[in-house]
């Protein structure tokens, strides 16, 4: 079921003009960035530190006169190391591994539904290191449902929001938190496209270790072959 859906969404959606943030941002004005630990620049400032990976995404995205830094998916970092909520004593169990887009832009920028469907759930995940507010939409085609996930929200973003309500593609439904609220981390979105919820509300892993790579690779879609994005 899993290869099916993947091919009738990529198939159905790949070729539209989708987007996540504010749309009035054109493609061309993003970037990709590797934040993978294969980037020695990383090893220039204080990973752990929010303000510093703000400071780097900043003079990044100015040094190539772009307004959003992109990439991620199944991207290796040692970012992760900083939290207990990632590690393990075990290389294979680390969890390291990311698992959605991540879309680098400031704090207050509008985060758009991808595609029509329903709020899912919506929690606030208070770990350090974790999403803060999310929000999952749940959508179909073709009989066939999938996810997606829109993590390191605004606080502001969880107010007034009812399971089961309708939202249209394209149509505003949060906006990008500050790290005292996101997790700690610079201003971002994590974008993700999920098959199997598996019963999860308001969360779902976002990074994985070396020992389930392989399960979460068939349960998820790369986001950048949906949006038009190459790195």
């Amino acid at each position: 079921m899993n290869s099916k859906t993947r091919s009738i969404i990529l198939s159905q959606l790949s070729k539209q003009d989708l987007n996540v943030i504010d749309a009035t941002i054109p493609k061309t004005d993003y970037i990709a960035i590797d934040l993978s630990k294969a980037n020695l620049d990383l090893e220039t400032f204080d990973i752990s530190s929010s303000k510093a990976w703000e400071h780097y995404v900043t003079n990044y995205l100015n040094s190539q006169n772009k307004q959003v830094a992109f990439g991620g998916y199944l991207e290796q970092r040692n970012l992760y190391n900083r939290s207990t909520y990632f590690s393990s004593q075990s290389e294979t169990e680390q969890r390291n591994i990311h698992l959605g887009l991540d879309l680098w832009c400031p704090a207050e920028t509008p985060v758009l539904a991808c595609f029509e469907g329903t709020i899912h759930s919506f929690k606030n995940n208070t770990n350090f290191g974790d999403y803060g507010p999310a929000i999952i939409l749940e959508h179909n085609i073709n009989n066939h449902s999938f996810y997606t996930l829109y993590g390191h929200l605004s606080l502001a973003s969880l107010e007034g929001l009812k399971v089961g309500n309708t939202v249209a593609q394209g149509e505003t439904i949060a906006y990008l938190g500050e790290a005292s609220v996101n997790g700690d981390y610079a201003p971002h979105l994590h974008f993700q496209i999920i098959i199997d919820i598996q019963n999860n509300t308001g969360d779902y892993p976002g990074v994985c270790s070396l020992n389930t790579l392989e399960f979460y690779k068939s349960n998820t879609i790369n986001p950048e072959l949906v949006l038009g994005l190459q790195s």
